[in-house]
């Protein structure tokens, strides 16, 4: 993972902080300072944010766990990030395909990037603060016994609701992508 630079911590920061102010329904009763504070004190999550920002995420707090005393932050942008999409679902997945490989798989490029895929219950709390994915899908985590069949799940907002649906692990479309969880 890159070790960021003062400037880019610096200017990381700053696109974090003003993004935080934007969007205060996401993170009710949550102040930016114990926000910045942890932040400060754990670069590799710095660096972690840093790849979330690059590859179109959005990243922006969405909770805060008091027993593990750690914030989330998850990638909000209005559809699935950019830099993430036309992946299959894992390393499995996209060893079995023979032509048309994608470049990587949402699993694979999740822990490279330290982060975790949401689950379903996870995407739906997202989906509660604000609509994502009108027009793009994301890739959430999969049960194993689902998996073990062949299949994985995604979900997306149609129609004012959130859906989940499947498909075969291999697929991967240009509109899905996924979205991560980082806890700091």
């Amino acid at each position: 993972m890159k070790k960021l630079n003062n400037k880019e911590t610096l200017d990381l920061l700053d696109i974090l902080r003003r993004r935080f102010l934007a969007n205060m329904n996401f993170h009710k009763g949550i102040e930016w300072d114990d926000v910045e504070k942890k932040l400060k004190a754990n670069p590799t999550k710095l660096a972690t944010l840093w790849v979330m920002e690059e590859t179109g995420g959005e990243p922006d707090v969405i909770g805060y766990d008091k027993k593990k005393d750690e914030f989330h932050f998850v990638d909000c942008a209005p559809e699935s990030p950019k830099g993430r999409r036309s992946y299959c679902y894992d390393h499995e997945a996209l060893n079995k395909r023979k032509a048309n490989k994608p470049k990587d798989s949402a699993v694979n490029a999740a822990k490279a990037m330290g982060v975790e895929l949401l689950d379903e219950t996870q995407y739906r709390v997202l989906q509660s603060i604000a609509p994502f994915d009108t027009k793009t899908s994301s890739w959430v985590l999969t049960p194993e016994k689902i998996r073990k069949l062949g299949g994985a799940l995604f979900c997306d907002r149609r129609y004012d609701t959130v859906f989940v649906f499947h498909n075969g692990a291999d697929s991967y479309y240009a509109d899905r992508g996924f979205r991560g969880l980082l806890r700091v």
